[in-house]
């Protein structure tokens, strides 16, 4: 007997991409003021993230698993300045941030490792505007999280940023989304070759729809195949 054919039908709302709400939720932070989001994603790293940007008056602020968020909130609380600490979970620690911390340092952060040179937790201590450079060298094949972290903070450095991507860039397009995201809030930036300039600009309130998650509907594109 041949098997029984099923009609399945049904409307599918998939999630909002983490990606693009992460880096939406970072923006917001740095610009100060609150617009419109939809469609944020509630992936386990944005719903950390946005309970960071919560407790921003916390003396200990504590990323726990969230690698996404950890390094965006080491740009931010850099760039801040106010005598904070950064933890995360054991795993989290034993995963190098040394990269972006210490191009920070070099630009005009003051950021000190609590444990493991290298390693999360990181203390994050005053400084002064005026000591912030301008141009900073980081490896091209490091991730896109360490090179996103500092282009969303360079607009509002006292003098900008210009990035040198160092060798050969493996994840161009998650550092375009970055640029595209934050010229959607009107940052613009120029990328020649492996240098990208960002300079000293305010970032503009609008409200923003995040993007699908598109890579999740293969789940149920696969259900219509059966």
């Amino acid at each position: 007997m041949a098997p029984k054919k099923t009609n399945i039908q049904g409307e599918i709302t998939l999630n909002g991409s983490k990606s693009i709400s992460n880096r939406i939720l970072m923006i917001q932070a740095i610009l100060g003021e609150e617009f419109s989001i939809r469609g944020l994603s509630n992936a386990k790293d944005t719903i950390t993230l946005k309970g960071l940007l919560e407790k921003l008056h916390e003396p200990i602020l504590d990323a726990g698993e969230a690698g996404t968020a950890y390094r965006f909130m080491t740009a931010y609380l850099a760039w801040k300045g106010n005598n904070q600490v950064l933890m995360g979970t054991k795993r989290m620690c034993e995963r190098p941030i040394g990269v972006l911390a210490d191009a920070l340092n070099e630009l005009g952060a003051k950021i000190s490792y609590v444990g493991k040179e290298g390693y999360p937790p990181l203390q994050m201590k005053e400084h002064q505007a005026s000591e912030w450079g301008r141009r900073i060298t980081i490896g091209a094949h490091v991730s896109s999280q360490f090179i996103s972290a500092l282009l969303l903070i360079a607009p509002v450095l006292p003098n900008g940023m210009e990035l040198i991507l160092e060798g050969k860039i493996i994840s161009r397009p998650y550092i375009q989304m970055t640029l595209n995201l934050m010229a959607h809030f009107s940052v613009l930036h120029q990328w020649n070759d492996n240098t990208i300039k960002v300079a000293h600009q305010k970032y503009k309130a609008r409200p923003f729809t995040v993007e699908a998650d598109w890579s999740g509907a293969s789940y149920f594109y696969s259900i219509a195949a059966f």
